[in-house]
């Protein structure tokens, strides 16, 4: 009886107090183990901080974060400065772990598996937080409320509306599927953004195999309906293609061996190539393992249409359409903004972009005390060009009209942290040969003594923003933005004082804080029969079972609780003793 109540008492322990364990060891027998370190709740250390009695005793400033996501959720965890009065409005009640999603369209993992209720997470936190299961129906930044509708359904005829005020307002909303105003894909196509999409999908999959299945068909019939159709040869259609493959040549090889040889899988790509975005190594062995498993993959296919039967596609560079029949499409080709986004962008004047523009430090450009982060939102970085003039006359520290080397190398640190593209630009061409120009007089003993005009130092950069890059629309992006906006509200009133940001260049002073930096942690790419590609830091990849393996290890740390953690691991291990479930729940 002690052993029970002990082991309870552990159970508890672990359930309440998640920071008691830092490390979660996924044992593999793939040529030896794999163990992987989980930074989940690595700010629960912070329980016992007591906030200070003048914190205390005054106003808490109320934030309102809109939104469940990757984002939101990261900020949440983080959080932990006393001061703030926390309300979380979204109509999705729970995280979802979307990297997963394309393993519960075919039984591989569970979706109960993949989601945390929001408040599982809230509940520990030392902070006041509160949550409303509510749609946000309009901002209202002149008058920092915003209007809500509630999406639980009531006795009444009309749901209940509210206005909630703030301080500060976090937008975490998400994106959804950009159509590209394509005729027919609303009404005809699977998407698979939500964990909604994906339990649709999984019903589907096994209805088609089961329709296939009847015994009045015709061959044409049977094809038609087995015929899967990928739209987009991104991470997400790739990884569906992948799981629906194993499926097939796993599972339905024993549970329907009638209609195993109907099957046919397309993935139709309008660009070259499928994964665009990785190594071309990765490129390449992705489209040659398709082919050896007869996944049919058509670059260069741009759909025009499409019917209840039929998806018509265009050829690249040519004006000839035709049409193939399908059984199921999943449209998988990029996001757009959901439309509380819209109509927000066009009071603030951002009507014609495709995503709310923010500053480096997460700040909506325009709106001071509202910040937007994840995949509605996309950072705005400013270009060295546009205030050269002012960097010219910060760096002149004797106002002598030129610059010399020693001049840019005292002040080189703060502009490459509030120049990104500086930083890389100067990789590729160091600071001695910007000062190194062909036009100076030959003999002078260094180009220590060389000074540049301005005109010669706009020359010397004019180059210099072509560095820039746009951030990927990933769970890895808004998960280090929710960190790091999260980080900043902890040290708002320390850094107010004491700012910690590079000087600022139209202007006097410093930055509050250092601007947000994306660090690239690698990317993965299943690809099906437990070969996965990884690409790593330092041009680092890897493609194969030893990749599944490490696959199998990040995802698992990357659970957001341990009853996720142990959810996913039994998933697994259930598929790979009993095989996927198929009964379509």
């Amino acid at each position: 009886m002690r052993s029970f109540n002990f082991f309870g008492r552990l159970c508890t322990a672990f359930h309440d107090y998640p920071s008691l364990s830092k490390i979660i060891v996924v044992s593999t027998l793939s040529s030896g183990s794999l163990i992987a370190y989980s930074e989940a709740n690595t700010n629960n250390g912070n329980r016992g901080r007591v906030a200070h009695a003048d914190a205390v005793a005054s106003k808490k400033k109320k934030v309102v974060v809109l939104g469940t996501g990757w984002a939101a959720m990261t900020f949440l965890k983080n959080l932990n400065n006393s001061i703030y009065e926390v309300e979380v409005v979204s109509p999705r009640n729970f995280f979802l772990f979307t990297p997963l999603l394309p393993s519960v369209t075919c039984g591989k993992v569970e979706a109960r598996s993949i989601v945390e209720p929001i408040r599982n997470i809230i509940r520990k936190k030392n902070i006041d937080v509160s949550y409303r299961e509510a749609e946000c129906t309009k901002m209202d930044p002149a008058n920092n409320k915003i209007y809500c509708r509630a999406t639980a359904n009531t006795n009444s005829k009309r749901r209940e509306e509210f206005a909630i005020d703030y301080d500060y307002l976090i937008i975490a909303v998400g994106a959804q599927v950009n159509t590209f105003n394509t005729p027919g894909v609303e009404g005809n196509c699977h998407f698979l953004k939500e964990i909604d999409d994906a339990q649709k999908i999984r019903r589907n999959v096994i209805d088609a195999f089961e329709k296939a299945s009847l015994p009045n068909l015709t061959e044409e019939e049977r094809k038609k309906i087995l015929h899967f159709v990928v739209v987009g040869g991104g991470p997400t259609g790739v990884e569906f293609a992948a799981e629906l493959h194993d499926f097939v040549n796993e599972d339905v090889v024993k549970l329907y061996p009638m209609v195993q040889s109907f099957v046919k899988i397309t993935v139709l790509e309008a660009t070259d190539h499928i994964l665009n975005m990785f190594d071309k190594r990765i490129t390449k062995f992705a489209e040659h393992k398709f082919g050896r498993d007869n996944i049919e993959v058509k670059l260069g296919s741009m759909v025009t249409k499409v019917t209840e039967n039929e998806i018509c596609t265009k050829a690249k560079g040519s004006d000839k359409t035709t049409s193939m029949p399908y059984g199921m499409v999943l449209w998988s080709t990029g996001i757009g903004p959901r439309p509380i986004v819209k109509d927000f962008m066009k009071q603030i004047g951002q009507g014609n972009r495709r995503a709310l523009a923010t500053d480096e430090w997460l700040r909506v450009e325009g709106v001071g005390n509202v910040y937007a982060l994840g995949d509605c939102a996309t950072i705005n970085q400013r270009k060295v060009m546009e205030d050269i003039t002012e960097i010219f006359k910060k760096a002149d520290a004797d106002n002598s009209g030129t610059l010399t080397l020693k001049e840019f190398q005292d002040i080189s640190n703060d502009i490459c942290e509030r120049y990104p593209q500086m930083q890389l630009y100067l990789k590729s061409k160091p600071v001695r040969n910007i000062f190194d120009r062909p036009s100076q007089v030959k003999g002078k003993a260094s180009n220590e003594s060389i000074e540049l005009s301005i005109e010669e130092f706009k020359s010397a950069l004019s180059e210099v923003d072509t560095q820039l890059k746009n951030l990927p629309a990933t769970a890895q992006v808004a998960n280090q933005q929710g960190a790091y906006l999260a980080k900043c509200f902890n040290r708002m009133e320390e850094c107010e004082i004491n700012p910690e940001g590079p000087t600022r260049i139209r202007g006097t002073g410093r930055h509050r804080f250092r601007p947000f930096r994306y660090r690239h942690l690698g990317q993965f790419a299943p690809l099906g029969g437990e070969q996965t590609a990884a690409q790593l830091p330092g041009d680092w990849v890897s493609i194969g079972h030893s990749s599944q393996w490490l696959w199998y290890s990040i995802y698992a740390s990357k659970q957001v609780s341990w009853r996720t953690r142990a959810l996913v691991v039994s998933d697994w291990i259930r598929r790979f003793i009993f095989g996927r479930d198929t009964s379509g729940i």
